[in-house]
């Protein structure tokens, strides 16, 4: 049994020394963490390789270890059979039948050769196949589901389908399938056909459904055409008595299958009499086990044989083993492809598991999961985990998914459901040597997919000979993925008061004021409160102190005063020693850190674990990354690697604490983002060697699909979403409230002679205001006719107005506590905004609008333009909207503004004409006529918005994740835009990164580009920008669903194509005079996250801008073909190099670390963080080499941004500003322009604003101005985040840091911005001193950052105001450090 585990293999030898020295030493190849006696040079083995290997493709294997060339014997015939398939696990079984038959049969001698369907990329590889083509009998595809290869094998196949004897497609695209041709019977028709063959292939439903009908149709189709006499039916019969050979798979069935075919089509064998065998059927689903009798297709027959093995340990006839189901692929058992599969089974078993593995012929597995997972009659699930090894979707597999019904499977049996991958496009070695890990069309197919059934843990547990093309089991792999599966199933089985866990803290950046750090989270109230449900729920909290205050007090060590000691709690140390023995890999540490214990959570001689255990819950806080005190070491280190204490924490957590589980707690930590493979983790990965053994629950905040998303694929983090903060309506304070009441009698008393004096006394309070920097104003005094008093008028009350109206969320969420109903008002009334086509809803504004006649559109641009009679009107339907929907929540609310039984309300409300609350609302405004009909389907849509906005479904899912259940996916993004992101609570997934961009994301990137191309017109004296330098997010692109993507696509002039399945993997430029202006040249720098989860985008992008570059069109019309042209002859290269515009970090880095420079103050000069950007973010995605992952390309990525004009971001919900996260200037690289351009000027920079319906285009400092006035000097968001004590002190700090981040990246930030923050949190007495005896060492860090504004340049403002700064922090200092002197 052993045996079967851990056969080694070789490989052919290398130039990579590493793998070749291992496959010579016979070690496993995947058992390659060192050990003592064959230690590895980790330098070799960590560099970044950015060389390209080979075709610089994925895929490096060649179809010639497939051909078999027989020997010509004279007068014997010879027929060539040419075939491409997905998966390799034919190669075997094809060559075999081929040999056999060339050693058998007297008729004919066989000739054969085989294509994957990635290695057609290559342009030699498919020279080779069209070549192949010319002289074949017969052809054979199979699962060719990827268009762009799909288009290139009907192109070659087409030449030949006449001449060639028989073509035979089985399961794969419409247009392959089309060139199916059997005698007479033929596919050409597909989709237009009445036949029942090819009827199935018009469902569109689901691609599952149609190969179960098939699989049906093969079974019964063959008896019935056996009596039909045409020859048509013959021919059809012999089809699908192919694909029953084909399915079947062993080299028997194969063997009489091309008996058949030659036999029946190859002219040269007319007349010649071929015997075969009919199929030998397998099961089409079913139970295998490798040591069985037979197959099973009835779980208690399986069972009872299980339960009689004689070669059974004791631990396996325990009825307490646990018991794991695996859901296996039947191509891989019938073409004896199974090796991979035999070690999992073998190393459950060993490890005192049962399994149950089952296998499905078709694509849907959801039935035989329900029919052999659990008890047909009392539907008791029989498994404790469920474990596919298949890498597909559970229903639909790589072609079109069916999720509602995959999820509806797994809901039943409802254990964790872990989809693991075995590699497909690549072999062992080239995945080994990817700094990208996974190929993306894998990682599309078989990790984005499995995501929305709510699989998880995609861990590579097989490998692929390059050779033989069979799988193979990589040990160490499978040794990880089988222990995880049982611990999840321990959590099934386990009593809740023995059950451990380990509840994980952040502090970023490292200091006491931030332990407990996470976007829009009130960590320790939320801490506590999940701990007291535990308790409630029989789990041992023992010793919890009686609030959330006293905890935080525990573990920051506070016991007597706020400014004890300047220590967090230490609750463990750890010898060197111990530390060496339980971390197998802290020797790899080394060449970072030094020898351990190094000086990050150490005291010199140990290794410090911080936190406190109350019973068997451990709240621990995860060390920093360990470079925020000196990020210039990021810019030579290209193999960062965690620190020695950071290691000791996760071994802590595993091994000495014993955790059952780990819970982190908030967005985000560091563990997710440590160096390793983007996608498909090796052992040598750090997320994976550092969370080990230990499922991971991750509270993830729901508007951040993209960054859950590399937790749930580097940590196997099963994310668990939470809401962000009720959002509110800015409102109007001081200032801005005295003019929005001077508007007001401006608009009553404008015809009277008071006007003129009104007006002045507008614009002295605008510049008051700082407004005359957004506003053209007049100087006071100046004569001013009617018609331009009103336009100035109504440019200051739209620009208040916009204020007013920002969203804005107030203070910090509590896990568990869902928003009353009156906070959900803001909310609804966005949701209201927009137009929702596809389901058939208008906007609430454009159903108002219509009442006076107007398009909601029109007045959106009249209000922009200040015309004062749009501003009001735009007032007015935007306070009858609120005023509505309040009306509507209202009647669903007790008295305590909590919503009680909605349904029940809203059954009574809808449907009652006068009496709906938004009608009564309406009927005392002018918008008393607004359509009654389109007003009951909005306010039916809001109710069911109501009922999920304020469903608290947060600490359910933890529980149901602790006790090893089912967390049901749901999308993260913009509850805004996307509703279906509520409840929270839900397992967090992305989308499938080959949707998009959407039809209406295009829509939507049109109107952005043309509104920022017009305002640069209108900045830059009438010239288009001849170049734009943007960013790509992750985030943004899942919730808008590509639309930043589409942006840069319009630029260009470019529109995406869709295939079949709604998968864009092709471009085509569209033409100058549709565009009607000039192509915009681009220089895209994708974010980390962005490069992890898009790469196919990336790879879109970059084919796309080639193929623009290399257009024959006027270079003053094609500003990408111009710069492309100088930048060659420049750099010595050839156009299509000169073009490379698509830009990131190197694989497995993130961000540029300017804002960890900021954040730590850790920085000399802009030059210096020019230099950091530079370096880290010149890294090019190459499309003609896309397996050579991220490239540095410093020179062209230089050269290019030097032709920007303009920068350019996107905001896309009100959740995320600009000053709320450091990635938005971290990414900005506008004076980095300024300094790289020949004339020295910088570039004009943009911000897009989609967060509302009217979209708007502003520039960067108009938006630094609006983040301000809403959030900084905003008392209605400062008093939210003052409320929520401890943390939100950190929140106004952080702020007021990221403002000063853009002045170091862009220069863009006012001073009265610093002088007002200044006024509001220093002068005010009061205010200083709830700053200060809250979170001491935040408010320290607050009045640090305004001394360094100043220091830097970046505030000019009176000594006295330095004086008081200067003495404050020597104050606060002598506080935090002072007590214990």
């Amino acid at each position: 049994m052993a045996s079967l585990v851990s056969s080694p293999f070789t490989l052919p030898t290398t130039k990579i020394d590493r793998l070749s020295s291992i496959s010579q030493k016979r070690y496993f190849l995947h058992s390659f963490l060192p050990k003592k006696h064959h230690q590895i040079n980790s330098k070799a083995s960590r560099s970044i390789q950015c060389a390209v290997v080979g075709n610089g493709l994925f895929t490096q294997t060649t179809p010639e270890v497939r051909r078999i060339v027989p020997e010509r014997t004279p007068g014997l015939p010879t027929v060539k059979i040419v075939y491409v398939v997905l998966e390799a696990q034919y190669q075997s079984s094809l060559s075999a039948a081929v040999r056999t038959l060339n050693k058998t049969a007297k008729f004919a001698s066989f000739e054969v050769v085989g294509y994957l369907v990635e290695e057609l990329r290559d342009e030699n590889t498919y020279q080779s196949f069209c070549e192949d083509l010319e002289d074949a009998n017969i052809f054979i595809g199979s699962l060719i589901f990827v268009e762009e290869l799909a288009i290139k094998v009907k192109d070659a196949v087409e030449k030949e389908r006449e001449r060639m004897d028989a073509v035979l497609v089985f399961p794969s695209m419409p247009e392959v399938m089309r060139l199916n041709k059997l005698g007479s019977f033929s596919m050409s028709q597909l989709g237009q056909s009445k036949s029942p063959l090819l009827t199935l292939f018009k469902r569109k439903k689901s691609s599952a459904g149609f190969a179960d009908s098939m699989l049906k149709l093969v079974r019964t189709l063959p008896k019935v055409l056996k009596y039909l006499p045409s020859d048509k039916a013959q021919d059809a019969r012999l089809y699908i008595l192919s694909l029953q050979f084909w399915l079947g798979g062993s080299p028997d069935n194969l063997v009489n299958f091309l008996k058949m075919i030659s036999g029946s089509y190859v002219p040269a064998l007319k007349g010649v009499k071929i015997e075969y065998s009919d199929p030998v059927l397998f099961l089409d689903i079913g139970i295998w086990h490798p040591l069985a009798p037979c197959m099973y297709d009835d779980v208690k027959e399986y069972l009872n044989w299980y339960g009689t093995r004689r070669d059974a340990n004791e631990k396996l006839k325990s009825p307490d083993a646990p018991v794991i189901g695996l859901v296996l692929q039947r191509s891989h058992i019938v073409t004896g492809d199974e090796g991979h599969y035999v070690a999992v089974i073998m190393e459950l078993e060993a490890r005192g598991a049962k399994v149950i593995p089952i296998f499905a012929g078709g694509l849907d597995f959801s039935g035989p999961v329900e029919r052999f997972f659990a008890d047909p009659v009392t539907k008791k699930c029989f498994v404790n985990s469920v474990v596919s090894l298949t890498g597909f979707a559970l229903v639909g597999g790589p072609a079109r998914q069916d999720h509602p019904r995959a999820v509806e499977a797994l809901r039943k049996l409802d254990v964790p459901y872990i989809v693991a991958l075995p590699l497909v496009f690549q072999t062992t070695e080239e995945w080994l040597n990817s700094t990208l890990g996974l190929h993306p069309i894998q990682v599309a197919l078989q990790v984005a997919l499995p995501e929305l059934d709510g699989g998880m843990e995609p861990i590579v547990f097989a490998g692929r000979d390059p050779r033989t093309g069979k799988s193979h089991a990589l040990h160490k792999r499978v040794e990880q993925l089988c222990t995880r599966a049982i611990k999840w199933a321990e959590l099934k089985r386990k009593s809740k008061a023995e059950k451990k866990l380990a509840i994980t803290v952040f502090s970023f950046p490292p200091d006491k004021g931030n332990v407990g750090t996470a976007a829009y989270l009130n960590v320790f109230s939320s801490i506590f409160s999940v701990l007291k449900e535990l308790k409630k729920d029989s789990y041992n909290v023992e010793g919890l102190p009686e609030t959330s205050e006293a905890l935080i007090e525990d573990i920051i060590h506070d016991k007597e005063a706020r400014f004890s000691s300047p220590n967090l709690n230490i609750i463990y140390k750890m010898s060197i020693r111990e530390y060496q023995r339980l971390t197998p890999y802290a020797t790899l540490l080394e060449e970072n850190w030094g020898k351990p214990p190094g000086n990050l959570n150490s005291d010199g001689e140990n290794l410090l674990i911080y936190g406190k255990q109350y019973g068997n819950v451990f709240i621990g806080v995860q060390p920093t990354f360990g470079y925020e005190g000196d990020p210039m070491r990021l810019l030579f280190s290209k193999s960062a690697s965690p620190h020695h204490g950071f290691a000791a924490y996760y071994t802590f957590v595993e091994k000495i604490f014993g955790a059952d589980a780990v819970l982190h707690f908030g967005t985000h930590g560091s563990l997710e983002f440590m160096p390793g493979k983007q996608v498909g983790m090796s052992d040598f990965c750090y997320p994976d060697t550092l969370i080990g053994n230990i499922p991971n629950v991750y509270y993830y905040a729901a508007n951040n699909p993209s960054e859950a998303t590399i937790a749930k694929r580097r940590s196997y983090a099963n994310t668990i979403s939470y809401l962000t903060p009720p959002a509110e309506n800015a409102g109007l304070y001081k200032g801005l409230k005295q003019l929005s009441e001077l508007i007001s009698s401006y608009q009553s008393l404008k015809d009277t002679g008071r006007s003129t004096q009104i007006v002045n006394s507008i614009i002295s309070t605008a510049k008051q205001c700082n407004l005359d920097k957004d506003v053209d104003l007049p100087h006071e005094g100046q004569e001013i006719s009617a018609k331009d008093r009103d336009l100035v008028v109504g440019k200051v009350y739209s620009k208040i107005m916009e204020i007013e109206s920002r969203l804005l969320p107030c203070g910090l969420h509590v896990i568990g506590e869902p928003p009353s109903a009156m906070e959900a008002v803001a909310t609804l009334v966005n949701i209201a905004a927009l137009d929702r086509p596809e389901d058939g809803i208008s906007s609430l504004p454009a159903i108002l609008a219509e009442t006076s006649g107007r398009d909601i559109e029109d007045v959106y641009r009249g209000n922009d333009k200040g015309i004062l009679r749009d501003v009001e009107l735009l007032r007015q339907i935007t306070e009858a909207s609120r005023g509505a929907i309040s009306a509507f929540v209202e009647r669903t609310t007790n008295n305590k503004g909590q919503v009680v039984d909605v349904a029940n309300k809203l059954g009574s409300i809808l449907g009652f004409g006068l009496n709906e609350p938004w009608v009564q609302y309406l009927s005392s405004t002018k918008f008393s006529r607004a359509n009654r009909e389109k007003l009951r389907t909005l306010f039916a849509f809001l109710g069911e918005c109501l009922k999920l906005v304020v469903a608290d479904n947060e600490l359910g899912s933890l529980k149901q994740a602790l006790e090893g259940k089912y967390v049901e996916p749901g999308p993260g993004g913009d509850p805004i835009r996307n509703p279906k992101v509520l409840p929270t609570g839900k397992n967090i997934h992305a989308l499938d990164p080959q949707a998009i961009p959407t039809t209406a994301a295009m829509q939507s990137a049109k109107i952005v580009v043309d509104r920022l191309l017009e305002r640069q017109k209108t900045d830059n004296g009438g010239k288009y920008p001849e170049t734009i330098a943007l960013v790509l997010w992750g985030t943004d692109n899942i919730k808008t669903y590509g639309e930043s993507l589409a942006q840069v696509l319009w630029m260009i002039g470019v529109m995406p194509v869709a295939d079949t399945f709604g998968r864009v993997n092709r471009v085509e430029p569209v033409s100058l005079e549709e565009l009607g202006r000039p192509r915009i040249d681009v220089v895209v720098n994708c974010s980390g996250v962005f490069r992890d989860l898009f790469i196919n985008q990336m790879n879109l992008l970059d084919r796309a801008v080639k193929m623009i570059a290399e257009l024959d069109e006027p270079i003053d019309q094609n500003y990408v073909r111009k710069h492309a042209v100088e930048q060659a002859k420049a750099l010595g290269i050839g156009v299509r190099e000169a073009a490379t515009r698509v830009f990131s970090n190197a694989s497995g880095s993130y961000s540029s670390n300017i804002n960890l420079a900021v954040e730590n103050s850790s920085w000399n000069d802009e030059q210096q963080l020019r230099d950091m950007y530079l370096s880290r973010k010149s890294f090019a995605f190459d499309c003609d080499a896309p397996g050579a992952g991220m490239t540095e390309k410093r020179r062209v990525f230089e050269t290019a941004l030097s032709t920007a004009d303009a920068t350019f971001q996107n905001l896309d919900s009100s959740e995320i500003s600009l000053t709320d996260v450091s990635h938005y200037f971290d990414s900005d690289p506008t004076n980095l322009v300024q300094n790289l351009r020949k004339d020295g000027r910088k570039p004009n920079a943009y911000i897009a604003d989609t967060t509302t319906a009217n979209a708007q285009v502003r520039t960067l400092a108009e938006t630094v101005r609006l983040d301000a006035r809403t959030k900084l000097l905003n008392p209605k968001w400062y008093e939210g985040m003052l409320s929520t004590g401890y943390e939100g002190i950190r929140e106004i700090e952080k702020r007021l840091t990221n403002t000063v981040g853009w002045s170091a990246t862009s220069g863009q930030v006012d001073n009265w911005v610093y002088e007002e923050a200044n006024s509001t949190f220093i002068q005010d007495e009061e205010m200083l001193k709830r700053l200060m005896s809250t979170n001491p060492n935040s408010f320290r860090k607050l009045v640090q950052t305004f001394l360094e504004a100043n220091g830097r340049g970046y505030w000019d403002t009176s000594e006295e105001n330095v004086e008081r700064l200067r003495q404050l922090y020597s104050e606060v200092e002598d506080k935090i450090e002072g007590v214990d002197r």
